[in-house]
C-alpha cells in the first residue's frame, strides 16, 4: 500500500497540463488551456485545463477532476496504477507500507489464487497444443469451429485433461496448496480425495482489466447427459460472476476508440466476432446483465448495441433487462440475426467484412424496435394495445435525457398510432410515481441523531424547488472555494460608540453566520465542503484546494471541480479596444457574498413557510383544535413571513404570495 506521505509527494509534483498535454494537445487560452475533449466527439474545443488549480473540465460531456482521475478515466487505470503512472513520471520513489495482519492475510489469499489461476490457465494451454489427447479431442474441435490458432493463443484457450484429478496432482505437485484449489473451485473433493472440476473440458479463461486470469469457463468435450455442456468457476475472493465481462480486456480500446459495445451471449460468438474484425465486443456469460455490469461498460462507452439469435421468446425475456440498461442512460441498440443463427454461427459462414457491414446496418434502437415487435402481436385488439401503450411508455421513462424521451415519444406515438400528449401523460406520471418512491424510500432510511433541526425537516416534493435549492447552495459553496480567504470589510460600532472598520474572511463571516442560525445545506457534498471549511476555520487554518480535489468521496471531488471551472473569462479587450469597464465579482466581492446569502436563507425561510402553513392547515382540520397550539404556529408564521418581506426587500425582489 503506498504511504500517504508518498501520495502527497505524487499529487504535489503532478502538472495537469503536463499530464493531460500527453495525451490531448493543448493551446492557451487566459489563464488557462484548451483543448478537444478526449471523452466525447467535438469540433469545437470544449475540454478546459486550468494549471493553477489542478483540474479539467469539459464543458461539453460534464466530465473533470484532477490528473489522477483524468489517468483514471482516459487510460483506465486503477488508483494504484494511476499513482504508480506519475510516480515513474515525475521521478518519485515509490514508499509503500506494510498492511495490518488482515489485510496481508486477505492479499495472501487474492495473490494465491491470482498466481494458481495464472498456472492453471499456462497448464490448460499446454495441453491443448502439446499433448496427444488435447490436440485429438479440444484442438481439432477448436478448428472445425473456424477459429484460427492466433485467436486460440490470442484468448489463451486450453483444455483439460479428462483424467479424474490429472490437474490438481499436478498443482499439488508444484506447490499449490490444496485450500487455494477448493477455494478456486478448479478443484472439488469427493470421499475426502482431489478431483478436477473441469476434466474433459476446454477452457476459456475469464480475464480482469489488467489481464490477470480470475476464472474459467469451460465446455464440456463427451455427450455425458449427467454433466451440463458449460460450467463456470464459483464465486471466490477473485472472481465475482456478476462484476465481470468476459473479453473485456481485449474490447475496452476498441470500446472507447469506437464509442459503441456489442454485448453477446457466450465465449464462442466474442472470439469469433473478434476473428471477424470486430474487437469491441463482450460476453456475460450466459447469464443476465447486472448493474455492476453496466457501469463497468459504462466506463467505456454510453453506446450498447445487443446482439440477438432469431428467437422472439428470447428476445421479450430479455426486455426487462434492458430496461435497466436504459435507466444507466446507456443508447441501446439492437441486431437480430436471421432465423437458427447466431453470432458465432454467422460469423463462420460469412466473410468478416459481411459480418461488420451486417452488425453496421441491422442495428435498430431498442425503443423502436421493441414496439414494432409487440406491435406486431397486439392484431389490433385494444385491450393489448393499451397494454402495449403502458409498456413503451414505461421503458421510456426509464430514459434519464429529456431530449432523447422527447425523440422517442413522438416515434412511437407515430408508430402506434396513438396521441402524443397521452403518451407524454403517462410518461409523467410513470416518473412522478418513480420519484416519489424514491424519496418515500430516502425519508424513512436512518437520519443522523445530531445536528440542527432544519436538517432533519422533509424534503420539499417540488424537483423544481429542489433544484432552485441546490442552486442556492452550491452559490455559496462556490464563493467559499474562489474566495474563502479573502477579507470583507465591514463597519461596526466600537465600545466608544465610534464606528470602525474590521477584517473578517469569507470563510468566518459565512460559517458563523450559518452556524448562528443554524441553518445546514440540503445539497450532503455542499454540507460536507462547508464543514472542511468550518472545522479548518476553526484551527486558524484555511483548506487548500486540492483537498477538495483531491478528496476520496467522488461527489465531493466532482461538485468541487465542477464549481471552480470557469468556462469563459472576460476579455481584456472589452477595456482597452471597446472601453467597456466591467466590474468583476472579486472587486464586488462582499456585495456577491450577501447575496449569495439572502437568497439561500430566503429559500430556507420559504421551506419553513410552507411546513408551517401544512401544520395549521393539519391542526384546523381536528375535531377539538388546541387553540394554544394554532395561536403558537400562527406567530411563527407572521414571524416568518416578517423575515421573508424583509430578505426579499434585501434582493430587490417582490414577494406575491
Amino acid at each position: 500500500m503506498i504511504t500517504a506521505d508518498t501520495i502527497d509527494k505524487i499529487m504535489d509534483a503532478a502538472r495537469i497540463d503536463e499530464v493531460i498535454g500527453e495525451f490531448v494537445p493543448l493551446k492557451k487560452r487566459g489563464v488557462n488551456l484548451i483543448g478537444l475533449c478526449p471523452f466525447h466527439n467535438e469540433k469545437t474545443p470544449s475540454f478546459n485545463v486550468s494549471a493553477a488549480k489542478g483540474i479539467y473540465k469539459c464543458f461539453g460531456c460534464g466530465k473533470g477532476g484532477n490528473a489522477v482521475s483524468f489517468l483514471m478515466d482516459h487510460e483506465h487505470f486503477s488508483y494504484p496504477e494511476a499513482l504508480r503512472y506519475l510516480a515513474k513520471k515525475y521521478s518519485i520513489e515509490l514508499v509503500e507500507e506494510k498492511p495490518s495482519e488482515e489485510q496481508q492475510q486477505l492479499l495472501d489469499e487474492k495473490e494465491s489464487l491470482f498466481n494458481l489461476s495464472a498456472f492453471a490457465q499456462k497448464y490448460f494451454e499446454e495441453q491443448l497444443h502439446q499433448s496427444e489427447e488435447g490436440k485429438a479431442i479440444a484442438l481439432s474441435y477448436l478448428k472445425e469451429r473456424g477459429f484460427t490458432l492466433e485467436m486460440i493463443k490470442k484468448f489463451g484457450l486450453g483444455y483439460c485433461p479428462g483424467k479424474w484429478d490429472q490437474f490438481s496432482q499436478t498443482a499439488l505437485k508444484n506447490a499449490y496448496k490444496k485450500e487455494y484449489l477448493l477455494k478456486s473451485s478448479l478443484s472439488k473433493t469427493k470421499d475426502q480425495l482431489l478431483y478436477d472440476t473441469f476434466r474433459g473440458r476446454v477452457m476459456f479463461p475469464i480475464h480482469n482489466l489488467s489481464g490477470r486470469v480470475l476464472g474459467f469457463g469451460g465446455r464440456l468435450m463427451s455427450d455425458e447427459k449427467n454433466r451440463p455442456k458449460y460450467i463456470n468457476s464459483a464465486e471466490s475472493e477473485i472472481y465475482h460472476k456478476s462484476k465481470v465481462l468476459y473479453g473485456l480486456y481485449f474490447a475496452k480500446s476498441a470500446m472507447v476508440s469506437q464509442d459503441n459495445c456489442y454485448l453477446v451471449e457466450g465465449y464462442t460468438d466474442v472470439i469469433s466476432l473478434h476473428q471477424a474484425g470486430i474487437s469491441n465486443v463482450i460476453a456475460t456469460s450466459g447469464t443476465s446483465l447486472t448493474g455492476d455490469q453496466i457501469k463497468l461498460i459504462r466506463r467505456y462507452t454510453t453506446n450498447l448495441t445487443l446482439l440477438f439469435d432469431g428467437d422472439p421468446a428470447g428476445i421479450k425475456a430479455a426486455f426487462r433487462g434492458i430496461d435497466m440498461i436504459l435507466e444507466e442512460g446507456l443508447n441501446v441498440r439492437i441486431v437480430l440475426f436471421p432465423d437458427g443463427e447466431d453470432p458465432d454461427s454467422y460469423a463462420r459462414k460469412n466473410r468478416p467484412v459481411e459480418v461488420q457491414r451486417f452488425v453496421e446496418t441491422q442495428a435498430a434502437d431498442f425503443i423502436s424496435f421493441k414496439t414494432e415487435l409487440l406491435l406486431a402481436e397486439t392484431a389490433n385488439d385494444p385491450i393489448r394495445k393499451a397494454s402495449l401503450i403502458k409498456d413503451i411508455a414505461q421503458s421510456i421513462s426509464l430514459i434519464p435525457e429529456a431530449i432523447t424521451r422527447t425523440l422517442y415519444i413522438q416515434k412511437c406515438s407515430n408508430l402506434m398510432q396513438v396521441d402524443e400528449k397521452l403518451m407524454v401523460d403517462e410518461i409523467s406520471k410513470l416518473r412522478r410515481q418513480r420519484f416519489l418512491k424514491r424519496k418515500q424510500a430516502e425519508s424513512s432510511g436512518h437520519q443522523p441523531d445530531e445536528g440542527p433541526v432544519i436538517a432533519d425537516r422533509k424534503p420539499p416534493v417540488s424537483s423544481e424547488l429542489t433544484e432552485q435549492n441546490d442552486s442556492q447552495e452550491k452559490e455559496l459553496i462556490r464563493l467559499l472555494l474562489h474566495y474563502g480567504e479573502r477579507e470583507l470589510r465591514f463597519e461596526v460600532e466600537n465600545e466608544d460608540k465610534q464606528m470602525e472598520e474590521v477584517e473578517v474572511s469569507v470563510v468566518d463571516f459565512v460559517a458563523s453566520d450559518l452556524r448562528e442560525d443554524q441553518l445546514q445545506f440540503d445539497n450532503q457534498a455542499c454540507q460536507a465542503i462547508f464543514e472542511l471549511f468550518d472545522a479548518a476555520r476553526q484551527e486558524d487554518k484555511t483548506p487548500a484546494i486540492k483537498q477538495f480535489t483531491e478528496h476520496p468521496s467522488p461527489e465531493i471531488r466532482t461538485l468541487a471541480v465542477d464549481l471552480l471551472s470557469t468556462r469563459y473569462s472576460l476579455s481584456k479587450n472589452w477595456e482597452t479596444r471597446h472601453r467597456i469597464y466591467v466590474v468583476d465579482e472579486e472587486e464586488n466581492l462582499r456585495a456577491a457574498v450577501m447575496h449569495a446569502l439572502y437568497a439561500f436563507k430566503l429559500k430556507k425561510l420559504e421551506e419553513m413557510i410552507r411546513e408551517t402553513q401544512e401544520a395549521i392547515r393539519r391542526l384546523a382540520s381536528e375535531v377539538h383544535i388546541d387553540e394554544e397550539d394554532m395561536q403558537r404556529k400562527m406567530e411563527m408564521y407572521r414571524d416568518l413571513t416578517f423575515k421573508r418581506q424583509q430578505f426579499a426587500a434585501a434582493l430587490n425582489r417582490v414577494v406575491t404570495k
